[in-house]
């Protein structure tokens, strides 16, 4: 069986249907989302409803619990801000309460998701690097934790000591524990602005990296449309 993990959409409509084609493509059978579903761009309300109709696993993102409420956002980065405030906009009452029953961290067949870390789920802390990674280790009870929030597709790996592995795909190994960054749907921050998952094949334990091409032009032109800062659509562009 093969799974689809996919998180970082932030309301990225053209890049969201072009994973979920890819994904239906290469065979997969269920979905889990990791969180951040709205944010930057501008289509929070379709995004969202794709994923509820969808029905699968789906963890809280920190921009999904800041859409959600009604708290300031003055100590946040003035793009971010600006657009969640527009993005609190677009969402019904009813959508906004959904995101927000959002669990922090779930177990999905014998692994488990979490947007940001297993130690501090509520924190919103970054895994930059190997020595973010080893906390989040010792909360992991699962040998394969998937996560997302940096938007920069990473494997961390232990095994007698914490390392980094730099690959397009992973074969999981007896003994060792993994934490896996899906990378991002909506936004990529590694250069590449192809949306980024990854796919689980349980039968051949193997989590493989799969970059798909959309029509950014389209998702530029709503951004600024929508009145969004111009530097949204300036940097899916760049993969930044």
């Amino acid at each position: 069986m093969r799974i689809a993990l996919f998180g970082d959409i932030h309301a990225n409509l053209e890049a969201l249907e072009a994973v979920l084609k890819d994904a239906s493509e290469q065979g997969v059978a269920e979905y889990v989302c990791m969180g951040d579903i709205v944010g930057y761009n501008a289509d929070p309300s379709a995004c969202l409803e794709i994923v509820r109709a969808m029905n699968c696993p789906t963890v809280k993102g920190n921009h999904d619990e800041d859409a959600s409420g009604n708290h300031s956002l003055d100590s946040m980065n003035p793009v971010a801000a600006a657009a969640l405030e527009w993005t609190r906009q677009q969402l019904s009452d009813e959508q906004r309460q959904w995101l927000a029953r959002l669990r922090m961290v779930r177990q999905v067949s014998d692994f488990s998701v979490v947007h940001s870390t297993l130690d501090q789920p509520a924190n919103w802390n970054y895994v930059t690097n190997r020595f973010d990674a080893m906390s989040n280790f010792s909360y992991q009870f699962t040998q394969i934790c998937f996560h997302g929030h940096t938007h920069v597709p990473r494997v961390y790996m232990k095994a007698d000591k914490v390392q980094e592995v730099f690959t397009d795909s992973v074969t999981i190994e007896d003994g060792a524990k993994y934490f896996i960054n899906v990378g991002s749907v909506g936004q990529p921050r590694d250069g590449d602005w192809r949306a980024c998952y990854v796919i689980f094949d349980l039968d051949h334990q193997m989590v493989v990296f799969r970059r798909v091409e959309y029509d950014i032009a389209e998702t530029q032109r709503k951004i600024l449309a929508a009145g969004l800062p111009p530097m949204l659509a300036e940097r899916i562009q760049e993969g930044r």
